[in-house]
């Protein structure tokens, strides 16, 4: 539950979103909200999932780690301990095309609350059409305090060389990012470069990773925009780690290099690196 909670406030920071701006956006209250992402209540599956969307993210880690978190709230963890362990598929290959997070399939249990939550969504999408439709206020006319709310903290905390160093999720650019490149590294972390058109930045990501897993992105040609991260603990092993922005703009050659920890007793891993051009 604690890994869920954690990963769950690191995207409602991207979203830059409040709580009173996610009670506004989704079905759910603020008071659900507050509980959620403390670790006091296991949100709905549904909650997860349109919180990865608002902030532009994969579903899969998060809904993977909402499972390990249901299974444990409903004993189902401590039952399958005691079962003899299933085949486990062939690892994927180096030269596999880096296909983007895979999903984590669903728990038979949860199927029917999912489709049930489905048509739900359908009706509530379609009230909220409708409201939009309406003539919404004229210019002179001044926004409720919930609105207000929204609209002013959704937007980024800085643009271009004000970003320069500072992190994409604390000044709110990594909402709604372009992924620039993504590679899959032979130890089975992800790697990604992200772009904020709205910030005009660049960074990079990891997850799947082990602590002491190193990313490092820079931009050739310019020494001071290099900057890198490491997986620091297991918390970080089951979540996203972020490098610091670095200033970008349209055409600019970016580059990501993934070293892996190093084993007890061994070498350090080969670094792998990779380039990606920003649109």
């Amino acid at each position: 539950m604690n890994q869920l909670a954690t990963a769950l406030r690191e995207l409602r920071s991207a979203t830059g979103l409040s709580l009173a701006g996610l009670a506004a956006k989704t079905p759910y209250s603020k008071s659900s909200w507050e509980r959620y992402l403390n670790g006091k209540t296991l949100p709905p599956r549904e909650a997860v999932e349109e919180l990865c969307r608002l902030a532009g993210e994969p579903v899969g880690r998060c809904v993977a780690l909402w499972e390990l978190a249901e299974a444990e709230a409903s004993g189902r963890a401590a039952t399958s301990q005691g079962r003899p362990p299933t085949a486990t598929a062939a690892p994927l290959t180096p030269t596999s095309p880096p296909p983007p997070p895979p999903p984590v399939p669903e728990q038979r249990g949860v199927v029917t609350l999912a489709v049930l939550a489905s048509v739900c969504a359908v009706a509530v999408t379609a009230v909220v059409l409708a409201l939009l439709l309406l003539p919404g206020p004229r210019a002179s006319e001044p926004l409720s305090p919930t609105a207000a709310t929204t609209a002013t903290s959704a937007g980024p905390g800085c643009h271009g060389a004000a970003c320069e160093g500072r992190s994409p999720m604390a000044m709110r650019c990594a909402a709604q990012p372009d992924t620039v490149a993504r590679h899959r590294t032979a130890t089975g972390a992800w790697v990604e470069l992200r772009h904020s058109p709205t910030c005009g930045t660049t960074w990079a990501r990891t997850w799947g990773g082990r602590i002491g897993d190193r990313i490092e992105m820079s931009v050739p040609g310019r020494p001071g925009a290099a900057h890198g991260a490491e997986v620091g603990n297991a918390v970080d092993a089951e979540s996203y780690v972020y490098t610091l922005m670095a200033v970008t703009g349209p055409g600019s050659v970016v580059r990501a290099c993934f070293q892996p920890a190093a084993k007890t007793g061994a070498a350090p891993g080969k670094k792998e690196c990779f380039e990606g051009r920003v649109h």
